[in-house]
């Protein structure tokens, strides 16, 4: 509603002599203020804030008087009324010379302003005023209160009397009442005589006239309070009577709030008690409290002493408090606390260290609200009138708050719009994003289509009428406009400010005329001329309708009050202007669709017709009487009715089925009354016109019923007029702020599949809930309410100086104010199900579950609902909490709402929750079924607490195998970790993340950092040479220790099998692309694997379905044969040799060895694998240049997390992000060029060359391929290797396949399996697959070599080495009991004589590092 902005500013004084000021009060009108001190009189000029004209008392006559104590101005700003310490009255006059100004505006030469302009003296200059004393009154008795009444003043003494003196004639027209002889009651229906107040020194305390209440407010010296009515216009004793608050017996003062009836009486407790009158009775009715709470202010809310000053704000809307002990606070009329500066940054320094509260001696509003002066209690007491020594102009005691507020404030019309609009006293603040994108195509048909609204249809989607929710919740800044400062400077201040409804033009009214701004075009347009601006003043608000702005004023000229109508498009001119004359004062002007409502000063509410006209190039907007209703029998006074709107919510939901084209229609008018809202619909018992007559507007003329009181304590409504069909609760609904209450909302209840509603049941219901912002808009679909909060920020820590310490910058945290908006579904829906409403509360969440927070808003409703229930201490005859499980249930998202409530939740509840909602073993296997992952694994966290171990196992093993199926890799790696930490401790709880991690561990293959795989070879000599050499560090870190423990290394072995069937089932499946991730993913010994399962799951049955299911999984297309091939050089293998070596170096060995560029390889020499045994003589051990002794990252990771850890998303599109490697397929042919200079190709050669290209496969493939033969070459799966040789048609590496099975002596079986599945192979490409023929011509002679040696005997011990000596030195007893106690990596078929120490030493060494980096992969909790 108010917002605190900026820093206050502090007044500087230019008269040496003025004293400290103890009192400010400004005029009626809030152009001046009065500001006291003990003897001097001063007269301020509001804007800008500079000092008129100041009096001084003598010497002699400041004795005789006493200081001065109060100040009061009459209605007409022509007099001050003093009051004086020792029981004066002065009265000075404050006559103005006539075009005598102090200050003028002065103008650079050839500006556009003109002093020729009319009321152009009275806006932009200070007048002159003088001060002289008229007259003096001497009460012989200390006076407490002054208070202006219409034409007279009333003053209270401290002897019991009441006086009420004249403004003119001031000494015949004095009457003195005794308050002893007026008679009190608790109401006026009591007896008449009443009680007396029953004591002499009872007095007058504080007091205030309220003019809607005709009496006024008192509080009296000991502390009681009440209301003086005069029972006649004779202001006499007999005819004054009062009436007691029973309750209130510690007050201290009283402010009134004319506009809504109410009286606030501080107290001594620090409370302020709200009271209004009960029209019935005439007792005073308690209305609310204002008071600080201890959960928001736990320091102070109870030391804040006793209430001081409360002052309302002109609007009325809101009410500033401060207490004896200091502090500022600002309420909304019913009790929403908006600002506090007890707490936060006002109270507390950047340090920590508490600041002074501000102490407030006396406070005043400015105009409008913008400004609050307030005189500096703490300054008047210790600071010093002497000036500074540079004779700069002295500051004192007066600071003046800035503020912005709420346009619906003063035009309630903005309450049916979504935007949040505030207003400063120079600027606006929007919450509408950037207008230049929130243009979209439904912003153009409003203006291209020139049919009204009407026939545009209310039953459109909404999307014509609603802004975007990305743009209103965009971000938390708000779109500030700047008010043109040549039109403020004659029509400061800003009274009425409305924006349209896609939120794209704004207008702004001042004092005089209007002005309007374009949010697209970023221009404002003004009068061009200024006399038709300065003989407007608008009155009763205004609106916009499509282009036109609408609006009441009276007219200067011609002394009429008019309606009018202006085109946004056209020069803002009255020429352009349809103006209609109105009987009456308007006093508020609201639209609904193509309705103009009038309520006027008589009482009475006019409705107009409002349609568009196309004439010319400008078009106009003619305007008609439909309809006047009278409402004076009902409103005591016009100035008590806060808000008029015409709505389309009626009680009767039936018509709506039958006849939903009335469901538009302006069926009802919503008054607030002084907080009470009224419903008058229209009154349809009568014989209902059914023939279509030519007239339209036949249906508008039914009369209204009798006025309802819908609810109490309103401060502002929402409604909308759009339609939705699937979310009518939301939009057929009426929103109710009702400040500290809260918000409520009139929720239309609709029977289900067009059922016939039950008799018994109401059709709308009126729901309250609590909201923590302070809504200023409601967007109706999204079920969200707009609101704005005031923010702090320090900035004392810039002034670190002794002498900054009074900086105003150092007292106060800079304001600002942020945009909020809150969710308020859930509110709604439990309400709904607390009345058993359980059908309406489902409708309703149905029609809002697209929303995207809506699974949010069913986990806030069962949190709630869940902490009140299990936290109570007394037992819950009715619980709620089954209900809304039941309701939850009804949706897709009940078991992620469930275990989400119970995560956020302290682990005491979760017993109550699961009672309610289930056993979460039964959750959770409902996860499993849905396929909801990652929903079950929250579940398991639950269990782990609730159950024992036991189950957790048995649980987190079935998840675990379902996550290996769907390659759920994070969840897989969450799950080894968990399942290593229930079987490490057998753990209650769940285990704590470790602090030490890897680096890099989240990328889950830390098992190959180590790790370094060269293949190389030198083209003088194919077979001559085969190294495949491995290279393993120590384990860095303390990680390797930990698997010491029996139980651990039984939780890892039921790890291990879990996940070896599940690489079996890959492999059997042919799925290889899937074993490469799953081993990179969560780091599988998969070459340790291979070589055990070398000659089951690993061997290769089928060799023609394998190669097909490669192609596939791969992308990798089927060769073809070109045209020329006949001709080809290729055929008869004539650079065979030539350019297979060169593919194999430049795609193979290169891809790795040159990233090994800037990795650290150690000096030690590579271990011979399983192939490194045999024929070991020819060979020697390469030793590899180091850049320090421990082995950094190795090559392969960063390669891996591109090859395999991307996942399935091995599109050709995606080979640009993997790691750079030198190959043909990249195009790299320079090491080509070298090879092939001395040969010269021929157009049909190159034609070969690029059609080879052409048919490989995705890059990306490629990379993964080559790494698999690595892998599976590594291992000895000799079969897999031919197949993917095949694939990559590459002879070179068949040929190292070859020369490994004729080097060296291999199983008899495998040769056989090799040799059948080629000659399959041979057969399929011979009929289907003939691309296939070419390659394997080739490598045809190897086929035949190999059938040679496959028909040989093979010798049992395959695996013995050539030189048997060797191996007789290296034999160590430690081999047998080191060879058994490893895990992975060992070679089952190798007997124990034919492995070295060195072997055995490296793979104890490899076993452990692989673990510990297992084991860092998975230092994550699972979430």
């Amino acid at each position: 509603m108010y917002f605190l902005s900026g820093w206050p500013k502090r007044l500087l004084c230019p008269l040496e002599s003025l004293e400290q000021p103890l009192h400010i009060q400004t005029d009626p009108q809030r152009t001046f203020f009065a500001v006291l001190s003990p003897s001097q009189l001063s007269i301020w000029y509001c804007r800008p804030s500079v000092l008129i004209v100041s009096y001084k008392e003598l010497s002699k006559a400041a004795s005789q008087f006493g200081p001065y104590k109060q100040a009061e101005w009459r209605p007409d700003s022509t007099m001050i009324a003093v009051s004086t310490a020792n029981g004066y009255i002065l009265f000075f006059e404050i006559p103005s010379p006539r075009d005598k100004y102090l200050y003028e505006p002065m103008y650079p030469k050839g500006s556009p302003h003109l002093k020729g302009t009319p009321h152009y003296k009275e806006e932009q200059c200070a007048p002159s005023l003088n001060l002289e004393m008229k007259k003096v009154l001497d009460l012989q008795a200390s006076i407490t209160s002054l208070q202006s009444m219409l034409e007279d003043l009333l003053v209270a003494t401290a002897d019991g009397f009441l006086h009420l003196v004249h403004w003119d004639g001031m000494t015949n027209g004095r009457k003195a009442i005794n308050l002893c002889t007026v008679p009190f009651s608790v109401d006026l229906q009591s007896s008449r005589a009443g009680s007396f107040l029953g004591f002499e020194d009872v007095y007058i305390r504080d007091m205030e006239y309220c003019a809607t209440l005709d009496g006024f407010a008192v509080v009296f010296n000991d502390g009681r309070v009440g209301f003086i009515t005069p029972m006649s216009s004779r202001f006499t004793a007999e005819q004054l009577h009062g009436v007691w608050a029973q309750d209130v017996i510690d007050g201290t003062c009283v402010a009134v709030n004319n506009k809504y009836r109410l009286m606030a009486f501080g107290c001594a407790n620090g409370s302020v008690q709200v009271y209004t009158i009960d029209t019935t009775t005439g007792a005073m009715q308690f209305s609310h409290k204002l008071e600080l709470t201890p959960k928001q202010y736990p320091d102070i809310w109870n030391k804040t002493g006793p209430v001081k000053l409360i002052r309302w704000s002109p609007d009325s809307c809101v009410v500033m408090v401060t207490w004896e002990c200091g502090g500022l606070s600002l309420w909304s009329v019913f009790g929403a606390q908006l600002i506090c500066t007890l707490g936060g940054d006002f109270a507390y320094q950047s340090d920590g260290a508490k600041k002074d509260p501000l102490k407030i001696s006396s406070m005043t509003w400015g105009s409008e609200g913008y400004h609050l002066w307030v005189i500096d209690g703490n300054s008047s007491s210790n600071m010093k009138p002497e000036r500074d020594a540079n004779n700069e102009a002295r500051q004192f005691g007066i600071l003046q708050f800035h503020f912005i507020k709420s346009a619906l404030t003063v035009n309630p019309c903005m309450s049916n719009q979504e935007q949040v609009l505030l207003q400063g006293e120079d600027r606006l603040y929007l919450n509408c994003g950037d207008a230049t994108q929130a243009q979209s195509p439904r912003n153009t048909s409003v203006h291209s289509e020139h049919k009204p609204t009407r026939e545009r249809g209310p039953f459109s989607d909404g999307s014509l009428d609603s802004q975007g929710l990305s743009t209103l919740l965009g971000h938390r800044h708000w779109h500030v406009v700047q008010i043109h400062s040549t039109y403020l400077e004659s029509n400061w201040p800003i009274r009425f400010s409305a924006i349209d409804k896609l939120g794209q033009n704004v207008a702004v009214v001042g004092k005089f005329g209007f002005a309007h701004y374009s949010l697209l075009t970023k221009k404002w347009k003004l009068f061009g001329n200024i006399t038709q601006e300065q003989n407007m003043m608008v009155t009763g608000g205004l609106a916009w309708w499509n282009d036109f702005i609408v609006l009441a004023c009276y007219n200067l000229n011609d002394h009429q009050e008019e309606l009018r109508i202006y085109l946004r498009t056209s020069n803002l001119d009255n020429a352009f202007a349809h103006i209609t004359k109105v009987q009456a004062d308007t006093l508020l002007l609201s639209v609904f669709r193509d309705i103009v409502i009038l309520f006027r000063a008589d009482c009475s509410i006019c409705l107009y017709s409002i349609e568009r006209r196309p004439e010319g190039l400008n078009p106009t907007a003619s305007i008609q009487v439909l309809q006047e209703v009278s409402m004076s029998r009902y409103i005591p006074h016009p100035f008590l009715v806060v808000s008029v709107t015409l709505t389309s919510v009626r009680t009767e939901t039936g018509i709506t089925l039958k006849m939903p084209q009335q469901a538009c229609e302006a069926e009802s008018i919503m008054l607030n009354l002084a907080g009470q809202l009224i419903m008058l619909q229209r009154d349809r018992s009568g014989p209902q016109i059914r023939d279509k007559d030519n007239n339209p507007n036949q249906r508008k003329h039914l009369p209204f019923c009798a006025p309802v009181v819908l609810a109490q304590s309103v401060e502002n409504v929402w409604t909308t007029c759009r339609i939705n069909k699937q979310k009518r609760h939301l939009l057929e609904a009426l929103w109710l702020s009702c400040g500290g209450a809260g918000m409520k909302v009139w929720l239309p209840l609709f029977p289900r599949d067009h059922r016939k509603p039950h008799s018994f049941l109401s059709r709308r219901i009126m729901l309250p809930f609590h909201i923590n912002i302070y809504p200023l808009a409601v967007l109706f679909e999204d079920a969200l309410v707009l609101g704005a909060v005031n923010d702090t920020v320090l900035y004392d820590c810039l002034y670190t100086q002794t002498s900054a310490r009074e900086h105003l910058e150092v007292l106060f945290p800079f304001s600002i104010v942020e945009r909020t908006s809150q969710i308020y579904l859930h509110h709604i829906l439990r309400q709904l199900l607390v009345r058993n409403l359980g059908e309406q509360a489902l409708l309703l969440a149905h029609s809002c579950a697209t929303l995207p927070y809506f699974p949010h808003v069913l986990e806030l409703m069962l949190h709630e609902v869940l902490e009140e229930e299990a936290t109570s201490r007394e037992p819950i005859p009715d619980p709620l909490l089954p209900t809304v499980a039941k309701f939850i249930t009804e949706f897709p998202l009940f078991l992620q709402t469930v275990v989400h409530c119970a995560r956020k939740t302290e682990y005491a509840l979760w017993n109550y929750l699961f009672a309610a909602v289930g056993n979460p073993k039964d959750l959770f296997e409902e996860c499993l079924m849905a396929q909801d992952l990652d929903t079950a694994a929250s579940y398991l966290i639950i269990l782990q607490n609730m159950e024992v171990p036991a189950v957790s196992r048995q649980h987190a093993t079935l998840l675990f195998n379902t996550a290996l199926e769907q390659g759920k890799w994070d969840l897989c790696r969450h799950m080894i970790r968990f399942l290593k930490a229930i079987g490490s401790g057998e753990t209650e709880t769940p285990p704590a993340t470790p602090t030490t991690q890897e680096p890099s561990s989240s990328s889950g293959f830390e098992f190959f950092r180590h790790r370094s795989i060269s293949l190389s070879q030198s083209a003088e000599n194919l077979h001559s040479k085969f190294n495949l050499t491995k290279t393993l560090s120590m384990p860095s870190g303390p990680s390797g220790k930990r698997w010491s423990k029996d139980s651990d290394c039984a939780e890892n072995m039921y790890i291990d099998m879990m996940l070896w069937r599940h690489a079996r089932r890959l492999l059997e499946e042919i799925k290889l692309k899937d074993l490469g991730c799953f081993a990179a993913q969560l780091g599988f010994e998969l070459i340790g694997w291979l070589c055990k399962e070398r000659t089951r799951a690993a061997r290769v049955e089928d060799f023609v379905f394998a190669l097909k299911k490669l192609h596939k999984d791969f992308l990798w297309p089927f060769p073809v044969i070109p045209a020329s091939s006949v001709n080809s050089p290729f055929k008869n293998g004539k650079y065979k040799t030539a350019v297979g070596e060169q593919l194999l170096k430049s795609q193979s060995a290169d891809t790795f060895v040159n990233m090994e560029m800037d990795t650290g390889v150690s000096n030690t020499p590579r271990s011979r694998s399983w192939l490194g045994t045999i024929g070991s003589s020819q060979r020697e051990l390469d030793t590899v240049s180091s850049h320090g002794p421990h082995m950094q990252d190795a090559f392969l990771s960063p390669l891996l997390s591109k090859v395999f850890l991307i996942g399935d998303e091995c599109s050709i599109g995606s080979a640009t992000d993997l790691t750079e490697t030198s190959s043909m397929v990249d195009g790299d042919w320079t090491m080509v060029d070298e090879n092939f200079s001395s040969l010269s190709l021929t157009q049909s050669e190159l034609e070969h060359i690029s059609l080879e290209l052409a048919s490989k496969g995705p890059h990306k493939s490629q990379v993964q391929l080559r790494y698999l033969l690595h892998i599976f070459m590594e291992a000895g799966c000799l079969d897999w290797c031919i197949i993917i040789g095949l694939i990559l048609r590459e002879s070179s590496v068949i040929s190292q396949v070859f020369s490994i099975m004729q080097s060296s002596d291999i199983d008899r079986e495998i040769c056989q399996n090799i040799k059948t599945g080629l000659h399959a192979v041979d057969k399929w490409a011979s009929t289907d697959c003939p691309g296939y023929k070419p390659f394997l011509n080739i490598i045809k002679p190897q086929i035949q070599k190999l059938s040679e040696i496959a028909e040989e005997q093979v010798q049992p011990e395959a695996f013995q080495p050539v030189n048997p000596s060797k191996v007789t030195e290296q034999v160590n007893p430690r081999a047998e009991e080191s060879r058994t106690s490893l895990s992975h990596g060992t070679n089952p078929q190798s007997d124990a004589g034919s492995v070295s120490v060195s072997r055995h030493e490296e793979d104890k060494s490899k076993t452990e590092d692989e673990d510990s980096f297992q084991e860092g992969s998975y230092d994550c909790i699972v979430s």
